[in-house]
């Protein structure tokens, strides 16, 4: 039987120790930032306290208000997590929202490695199951994307790189501008749902 490792916002104490009554997880990340406040920093150390001998439990620091990086983190611990063997869930109830929508969108990225995403509702502490979605993106156009993510934005250049024609890179850049992960007619600047969808 494999193990279950909650990923997991924090604010208030309560959302999370909801996820770990009725998930029933072996071991819990939380995220956190630099220069915690008070409230988060309590609910912290309460948790630690709470269920520290019984689960293992993790920090990983993170930003508060980059969903890019915060996407980026959540997918780093995501793999790590799953490669050893552990059923992945992420909680997103606490926390400030552009670090909640990250640990979202990280989730996203690695949709086939995560088994549930999880909201617990303030009013009656409810689990709401998110759906595991993707951003349905062609290795092609994830190619395009580390191409203009690298600075590499001329067609010619990016037609060399992913080995395919001037035609289909202007076709791909048509659709990965109407995606809105890339930005721009003649040089291409990438977005940063264009950055998530890369990780």
């Amino acid at each position: 039987m494999s193990n279950i490792t909650l990923i997991s916002t924090i604010y208030t104490l309560e959302p999370v120790v909801v996820c770990v009554t009725r998930l029933s997880p072996s071991k819990i990340i939380l995220l956190t930032e630099d220069d915690v406040d008070d409230k988060k920093r309590s609910s912290e150390d309460t948790l630690e306290l709470t269920f520290g001998n019984i689960l293992k439990m993790e920090k990983k620091n993170t930003s508060l208000y980059d969903p890019v990086r915060v996407a980026q983190d959540v997918v780093d611990l995501i793999e790590e997590e799953h490669a050893s063997g552990n059923k992945v869930m992420i909680n997103v109830s606490g926390g400030r929202k552009p670090q909640a929508f990250g640990a979202l969108f990280g989730a996203y990225a690695r949709r086939d490695m995560v088994d549930r995403i999880v909201y617990v509702t303030e009013e009656d502490n409810s689990i709401i199951d998110f759906p595991i979605l993707g951003f349905n993106i062609s290795d092609t156009k994830k190619k395009i994307l580390e191409n203009i993510r690298s600075d590499t934005t001329s067609v010619n250049e990016i037609s060399k790189s992913v080995d395919i024609s001037k035609g289909m890179v202007y076709n791909h850049l048509r659709e990965l501008k109407a995606m809105g992960y890339i930005l721009g007619e003649d040089g291409y600047t990438i977005t940063d749902a264009g950055r998530i969808a890369v990780i």
